[in-house]
C-alpha cells in the first residue's frame, strides 16, 4: 500500500508541476507586446554562436526622427514599429509617384542612385570585416570596379538607344566604337591593382573579398541595368513589376501582423503562411487593376525613346495590340459564378497575372536570401537609412529577382523586331553600306510582290 501511495503522490506532484508550467506559459503570453522578444534576433544569436571566425559588425543605430519617437512614446514596441513602418512607407510611395510624374529620365536616375546605395551597404559590411586585418585598397578597388562595370553597361545602353545623338558628336563616336575595348582595359587595370595589393599570409581573405565585390556587382549593377532596359520597353513594364513587389511586401506584412500564426521559413521567423497567402491574392488583384489603369495612357505604354532634335525623352506612339481593349469569352465554369459570357480587357492584363504571381511566389525568396546573408554576418539590417525598414537593400532585396524575370519575360514572350531601333542603327552606317542595305531590301520586297520591279533594266 505504501508503494501505491508513493506512486500516487509522485503522479500528483508531476501533475502540479505541469499545471504550474502551463500557468507560467499563459502568463508569458498575456504579458503582451510590451515584453515581446524579437524571435528573429534570438534565433540569429543561437545560429551564429559557432561562427567565431566572423568578426562582430556593430549594430546600426536608431535613426527614427525624434518627433516620431515622442509622438509614439506611449505605444508598445510592436505598435510603435507598425506606425513607423507605415508612415515611412507612405512617404516613400509618395516620393515614388512624384518621380514618376517628373518623367523617365528621373526614374533612371532613381534606379542608378538605389544601385549605388545598395552596393555601398553591402560593401560596407565587407569592409568592416576586411579592414580589421588592416589590408590595403579594398574599398578603393570596390568603387573602382563599380565605375568600370557601370561604364560598360551604360555605354551599351547609350550605343543602343542614343545612336543618332552619338552620330552627331565625333568625340563620342570614338568612345562608342571602342567601348568594349576601353571597358576591358579599365577592368584589367583594376585586376592588376588587386594582384599588386596581395599581402602575405592573407591571400585567402583577399581573394574572398575579391569574390565579395564581384558577387555584389552581379547583384546590384547587372540587375539595375535590366530595370532600365525594361523601362525603355515602356514605363508600364517598369511600374507594374515594381509596384507588385511593393504591394506584396506591404500586404504580406499586414496579413502577417494581424493574422499570422504559422511560421513560413526558419530564415525569417516573422514571416508566416497567413501573410504569404494574403499577400499573394492581394498582389494578383492589385496587378490586374493597376494594369488596367496604366494601359489607358500613352505615357505609360509607349516605349521610351530619345528625341535627338529636342534632346528629350518622349513617350508618344500608337499603342500596340497589348494595350488595345479586346473582348474575351469567359470560361464556362466561371460563367455560372460571374454571370458574364464575355469581358472587355487589355491583353496586357493577362500578362500582369504572370508578373504578379512571380512577385508574390518567387520574389520573397530574394528577401529570404537577404535574411540568410544578414544572419551570416550577425546583423539585423543592411543599414539604418530608413527608420523601421533598415537599409535601402532591405527594401529592394526582392526587386532584383523581379527585374531579371521581367527582362526574360519580355524577350521570350513580348518583344519583336523594333523598326525604330533598326533605323537608328542603319543611320550610323556609311553611305555605301546604307545603299547596299537599300538594294537588298528592295530586291527582297520585289520578290515578295510588295513592290513592282523597276522598268529600267
Amino acid at each position: 500500500m505504501s508503494a501505491r501511495r508513493r506512486r500516487r503522490a509522485a503522479a500528483q506532484e508531476q501533475e502540479e508541476e505541469e499545471e504550474e508550467k502551463e500557468e507560467k506559459e499563459e502568463e508569458e503570453e498575456e504579458a503582451g507586446s510590451d515584453k515581446e522578444v524579437d524571435l528573429e534576433e534570438r534565433l540569429c544569436e543561437l545560429d551564429l554562436k559557432s561562427d567565431s571566425d566572423v568578426p562582430d559588425v556593430p549594430p546600426p543605430t536608431d535613426s527614427t526622427p525624434e518627433i516620431l519617437k515622442r509622438a509614439l512614446s506611449g505605444l508598445s514596441a510592436r505598435w510603435k514599429n507598425w506606425w513607423i513602418r507605415g508612415i515611412l512607407s507612405l512617404a516613400m510611395i509618395s516620393g515614388f509617384f512624384l518621380i514618376i510624374y517628373l518623367g523617365s529620365f528621373m526614374l533612371m536616375l532613381l534606379v542608378l542612385s538605389i544601385q549605388v546605395k545598395c552596393y555601398h551597404e553591402i560593401i560596407t559590411i565587407g569592409y568592416r570585416v576586411y579592414h580589421s586585418y588592416d589590408l590595403p585598397w579594398f574599398r578603393s578597388l570596390s568603387w573602382y570596379f563599380l565605375l568600370c562595370v557601370n561604364y560598360f553597361f551604360y555605354g551599351e545602353t547609350v550605343a543602343d538607344y542614343f545612336a543618332t545623338f552619338v552620330q552627331r558628336r565625333e568625340q563620342l563616336q570614338f568612345l562608342i566604337r571602342y567601348h568594349r575595348f576601353i571597358s576591358f582595359a579599365l577592368y584589367l587595370t583594376g585586376f592588376c591593382m588587386f594582384v599588386l595589393s596581395l599581402v602575405k599570409k592573407h591571400y585567402r581573405l583577399q581573394f574572398y573579398m575579391f569574390a565579395w565585390t564581384h558577387v555584389t556587382l552581379l547583384i546590384t549593377v547587372t540587375q539595375s541595368h535590366l530595370v532600365i532596359q525594361n523601362l525603355f520597353e515602356g514605363m508600364i513594364w517598369f511600374l507594374v513589376p515594381i509596384s507588385s513587389v511593393i504591394c506584396n511586401d506591404i500586404t504580406a506584412y499586414i496579413f502577417g501582423f494581424f493574422f499570422g500564426r504559422t511560421p513560413l521559413i526558419k530564415l525569417s521567423p516573422k514571416k508566416t503562411w497567413e501573410g504569404f497567402i494574403g499577400g499573394f491574392f492581394s498582389t494578383v488583384v492589385f496587378g490586374f487593376i493597376f494594369s488596367y489603369f496604366l494601359a489607358q495612357h500613352q505615357y505609360f505604354v509607349c516605349p521610351v525613346e530619345y528625341n535627338s532634335e529636342t534632346n528629350r525623352f518622349v513617350t508618344e506612339c500608337e499603342p500596340s495590340e497589348l494595350f488595345q481593349m479586346k473582348k474575351y469569352s469567359v470560361p464556362p465554369l466561371l460563367q455560372a459564378v460571374l454571370g458574364w459570357e464575355t469581358v472587355h480587357m487589355y491583353p496586357f492584363q493577362m500578362h500582369s497575372f504572370a508578373l504578379s504571381i512571380f512577385a508574390s511566389l518567387i520574389g520573397p525568396f530574394g528577401g529570404f536570401f537577404a535574411s540568410g546573408f544578414k544572419r551570416a554576418f550577425k546583423i539585423k539590417d543592411f543599414a539604418d537609412t530608413i527608420p523601421g525598414h533598415g537599409g535601402i537593400m532591405d527594401r529592394f532585396d526582392c526587386q532584383y529577382l523581379m527585374a531579371t524575370f521581367v527582362h526574360v519575360y519580355i524577350t521570350s514572350f513580348i518583344r519583336g523586331p523594333n523598326p525604330s531601333k533598326l533605323l537608328k542603327q542603319l543611320l550610323i552606317l556609311q553611305p555605301e553600306q546604307q545603299l547596299s542595305v537599300y538594294k537588298t531590301l528592295k530586291s527582297h520586297l520585289v520578290e515578295k510582290g510588295i513592290l513592282q520591279p523597276s522598268l529600267r533594266g
